[in-house]
Formats: C-alpha cells, sequence, structure tokens
C-alpha cells in the first residue's frame, strides 16, 4: 500500500532539498534514514522528519507491521512561495534577497514492484490506452515542395551594418 507524507512551505530551497532526496530515492527505509542520518546539510534533518512520518502514516493507516519492506517510491521537493527582502547597500542601492521556500513530498510503499512515480496524478494517455496505429499508405518519393519565396525587387536583405542602423561603409 502506498502512503505519503507531505510538508509544506519548508524553509529550504527546492534545489538544496532535492540533492538530498535524490540520494534516498528507491531505497528501503532503513536505508534511507541511515543515509539521512549522516548526511551534512540542513535539508537532511527536515527531510528525515518527512520520512519519519511518511512511516508512521503506514503503520497506523494501512497496518503494515512489517517496516523492512517499506521502500522509498516518490520523493519530491516543489517550489514554494519566496519570502521578499530588500538589504540596503551603499550610495542608497538596494538589493533583493528571496528567501525560498519548499513543498516536500514523500511516498513509501510496501508492494514489491511498486511504480516509482508521481502521486495522485494520472499521466496522460494512462487511463485508456492508444490503439496501434495502421500502417499509412506510403506516400510517392517526389513529393510536391512548397514553392520559394520571392524578394520584391526594392528589398535588400539586412546586413549587419544596416541594421545597426549605419550606413554601409566603402570598400
Amino acid at each position: 500500500m502506498r502512503t505519503t507524507a507531505q510538508a509544506r512551505f519548508v524553509r529550504v530551497s527546492a534545489r538544496k532539498a532535492r540533492l538530498v532526496l535524490d540520494q534516498i530515492r528507491g531505497k528501503a527505509v532503513g536505508d534511507a534514514l541511515a543515509t539521512l542520518s549522516f548526511t551534512p546539510r540542513a535539508a537532511a534533518r527536515l527531510i528525515e522528519k518527512v520520512l519519519r512520518s511518511a512511516v508512521a502514516n503506514a503503520e497506523h493507516n494501512h497496518q503494515v507491521r512489517n517496516l523492512d519492506d517499506l521502500r522509498v517510491v516518490h520523493a519530491v521537493a516543489d517550489g514554494g512561495p519566496s519570502l521578499k527582502r530588500v538589504q540596503p547597500r551603499a550610495m542608497g542601492r538596494a538589493f533583493f534577497i528571496k528567501h525560498r521556500m519548499s513543498h516536500l513530498t514523500i511516498a513509501v510503499s510496501d508492494e514489491v514492484n511498486a511504480v516509482m512515480g508521481p502521486v495522485g496524478r494520472v499521466p496522460r494517455g494512462a487511463a485508456a490506452p492508444r490503439p496501434s496505429p495502421a500502417p499509412a499508405a506510403t506516400a510517392p518519393a517526389t513529393a510536391a515542395a512548397p514553392p520559394a519565396r520571392r524578394r520584391s525587387a526594392g528589398s535588400r536583405p539586412a546586413t549587419p551594418a544596416r541594421r545597426r542602423g549605419r550606413a554601409k561603409e566603402k570598400e
């Protein structure tokens, strides 16, 4: 059974969190927790809390007793809103600072062949299988090409000097 946990508006950028999530995706829960405990990044502590929450959800909601069978099948960090701040600088200038947030989502499953994909969304075309295309009649090898585009008599191609607004230099 697939179980998810989500932490929203976490004060870590999604890009930094993805570096840690890439290390645990597809691993067993025990291995993932061991990896997170030895990862020296601030995002690892936050991701560890979300992973423990997903394991607790699997225990409580789906009565999963054997935690050794659980695997991380889905782990993403989506970008959230940014806190915008202004840092005053010399000579009246201002630098803008964006404190980025992210939404962390982790899904665990005890199924042997769990699909590693998005949670709750069906990909396009997955609901109904597409019919196989019928063999099309082959077109003749001499297909008519579109006619060449003609320039009018008064137009000239734009040279770099003309594009910049300068007159063409004499040779």
